[in-house]
């Protein structure tokens, strides 16, 4: 059996790529996804909306999106912010 040498760059790759799924796996357990901007399918299974009531809450203007090229992309936090400013407290 060889033996291999390994560099000081090998182990910083090394060390950023397992950085980089350390972070998707936090974020995946946080219920986050890995990315900053979401297209239409991705909200609707993270909402549980069908498209129809997707489109509501964009021409309504509840959930702020940028199209860019025909594509609609929404900002995760601002799904966020806005399930948390419509959040009903009931008291029994």
């Amino acid at each position: 059996m060889g033996a291999t040498i390994i560099t000081t760059e090998d182990l910083r790759e090394f060390k950023l790529e397992l950085l980089d799924e350390l972070k998707q796996l936090i974020n995946q357990q946080l219920g986050q996804p890995a990315k900053k901007w979401l297209k239409s399918p991705e909200v609707r299974e993270l909402l549980g909306v069908s498209p129809g009531t997707l489109q509501n809450l964009r021409v309504n203007g509840t959930l702020p999106y940028t199209k860019v090229g025909g594509i609609l992309y929404y900002d995760y936090h601002e799904i966020m912010n806005v399930l948390e400013a419509n959040r009903i407290h009931n008291k029994f």
